[in-house]
C-alpha cells in the first residue's frame, strides 16, 4: 500500500466561482430560492488554485481531493469544452510540481444545466452522459491522475428523502450538507413552479433532491457505467465512490432501527460496490437512535455550525463498521467541523485522525485522512456562514489566511 495520505479537500462550486452552466447556478438565482445567497466567485478557486495548493503543501499535506466541474467541461449536451479540460490539466500538473496527490472528484452535486432538463437523476439517459464524461476526463487527464472518485455521497438522495417526511426530523436529522429548511412550505412551492420553467422539465431532479429508489438505481449504476468508461481507457486508475455515514448508536431498544439506517446509508450499496478499488467514506457526526426513531442531542451535547453534535469519535466508529463488509482500499475522503474556534478545529481534528490511525493499526486498510475542506467556502445553501476551513478567505479581497488548524493537520506524519 502507498505512503498515508494527509490532505484537504474541496468542491468546485464551492470554490472555483462563476460556475454558470450549472444547475446550482440556476437554482440559485430562482425567485423565492432557498439558498441564502448566490455563490458568485465563491474563494475564486479557480484562479488562485496555484496559490492554495501551495499553501497546502507547504504546511506539509501530501494530498489534495478537488472536483472536476462537468458543467465545464460540457455546458452544453454535445459540446466538449477543451480550454477547461486544459484548465483542469494546470490543475493536476500544479498539485505534482508540488508533490502533492490528487484526489479527483467527478461529480460532486452539480451537473451541468441540460442534464436536469432531460429529467437529471431520475432519467435513466443520465448513466450514459455521466460514462462518456468520464471517459472523456479520463482519455484527456487520466495519465495524471491515480484516485478517481466517480461520484460524491451517492447516499445523500436518499438520506435527504428520508428525513423529509416532516420538518421535526428534518431539523434533528444531522444532514451531512448545507441544505436550508427554514423556507415555510407556500415559498417551496413557488421556488418548486421557478425550477419547472427554469429547467424546462415536470420536476427538477437535482443530484441533491429527495431521490426515488428508482433513482438511486440510476445513481449507482451511473457509477458502474462510470466505472467501465474509466478501466476501458486506464484500467491502472484506481476507482471508487464516496459515501455519507453517519455513526449510528442504538439505545433503549433502537438496534432494528440502526440496522435500516445503515442498510439505506451502506449495506445495500455493497454488491455494487465491493470491487471497486477503494471507498471514500465521509463522516461527521452521529445519530443516536431509539425504538421511536432519532433521538435529540442532548442540551449539554456540543453542536456544530451546521446544527449537528460535534463528535470526532464518529470517524473512527465508521471505519470499523464499514471494514466488517468492504475489504478493499479505503480513504476517509471527507472529515470535519463547522466552527468559528479554530482551537475546538484543532481537538476536532486531533480526536478524528486519533480514532482513524487507531482503525489502521487494528488492520483496517485505511490509506488516508482527506479533512473538509480546505478553505471557507461556500456551504450550497447555507452561504458562507459555516466555517469548515483550514484556510481563511476575505470575501472582499479574497486574501488567504492559513489557520493554525492547517498547520496542525500538516504536522501529523504516518508511517
Amino acid at each position: 500500500m502507498s505512503k498515508f495520505l494527509i490532505g484537504a479537500a474541496t468542491a468546485p462550486h464551492q470554490v472555483e466561482g462563476n460556475n454558470i452552466h450549472s444547475d446550482y447556478w440556476v437554482q440559485e438565482h430562482l425567485t423565492c430560492s432557498p439558498f441564502m445567497e448566490p455563490s458568485g466567485i465563491t474563494c475564486d478557486h479557480y484562479n488562485r488554485y496555484e496559490e492554495d495548493i501551495k499553501l497546502l503543501a507547504e504546511a506539509g499535506l501530501n494530498a489534495y481531493r478537488f472536483g472536476i466541474e462537468w458543467a465545464r467541461i460540457q455546458p452544453e449536451r454535445d459540446k466538449w469544452d477543451e480550454s477547461e479540460i486544459e484548465h483542469y490539466r494546470k490543475v493536476l500538473l500544479c498539485c505534482k510540481k508540488y508533490g502533492v496527490e490528487p484526489i479527483v472528484t467527478l461529480h460532486h452535486f452539480t451537473s451541468p444545466k441540460w442534464v436536469i432538463s432531460l429529467g437529471g437523476w431520475e432519467s435513466e439517459e443520465v448513466i450514459e452522459h455521466f460514462a462518456k464524461y468520464s471517459k472523456k476526463v479520463v482519455e484527456e487527464l487520466g495519465e495524471l491522475m491515480t484516485y478517481v472518485c466517480t461520484i460524491n455521497e451517492a447516499n445523500m438522495g436518499l438520506q435527504l428523502a428520508a428525513i423529509a417526511k416532516d420538518i421535526m426530523k428534518m431539523i434533528m436529522s444531522g444532514v451531512q450538507v448545507g441544505i436550508n429548511f427554514n423556507a415555510n412550505m407556500e415559498e417551496r412551492k413557488k421556488y418548486a413552479e421557478a425550477e419547472k420553467q427554469a429547467f424546462g422539465c415536470d420536476k427538477a431532479n437535482v443530484f441533491v433532491s429527495e431521490r426515488t429508489e428508482k433513482g438511486d438505481e440510476i445513481v449507482i449504476r451511473a457509477h458502474m457505467a462510470a466505472k467501465a468508461a474509466i478501466k476501458s481507457v486506464r484500467p491502472e486508475l484506481k476507482v471508487g465512490i464516496t459515501l455519507s455515514l453517519h455513526d449510528f448508536q442504538a439505545v433503549d431498544g433502537g438496534e432494528e432501527n440502526v440496522a435500516k439506517e445503515w442498510d439505506m446509508e451502506f449495506a445495500h450499496y455493497l454488491p455494487f460496490i465491493q470491487d471497486d478499488d477503494f471507498l471514500g467514506v465521509q463522516n461527521y457526526t452521529r445519530k443516536i437512535i431509539g425504538k421511536e426513531g432519532n433521538i435529540k442531542p442532548s442540551k449539554e451535547a456540543r453542536l456544530t455550525q451546521m446544527g449537528y453534535e460535534d463528535y470526532p469519535q464518529g470517524i473512527g466508529n465508521v471505519l470499523r463498521k464499514v471494514a466488517k463488509d468492504f475489504k478493499n482500499e479505503i480513504l476517509v475522503t471527507e472529515n470535519g467541523i463547522a466552527t468559528e474556534d479554530d482551537g475546538r478545529r484543532i481537538e476536532f481534528i486531533k480526536e478524528a485522525v486519533d480514532g482513524v490511525l487507531k482503525a489502521k493499526a487494528a488492520g483496517i486498510p485505511v490509506n488516508g485522512y482527506i479533512h473538509w475542506t480546505l478553505m471557507d467556502n461556500y456551504e450550497w445553501q447555507k452561504g458562507f456562514g459555516p466555517k469548515f476551513g483550514l484556510i481563511e478567505i476575505d470575501r472582499k479581497t479574497m486574501d488567504r489566511k492559513p489557520k493554525a488548524s492547517l498547520k496542525y493537520l500538516g504536522s501529523i506524519k504516518v508511517k
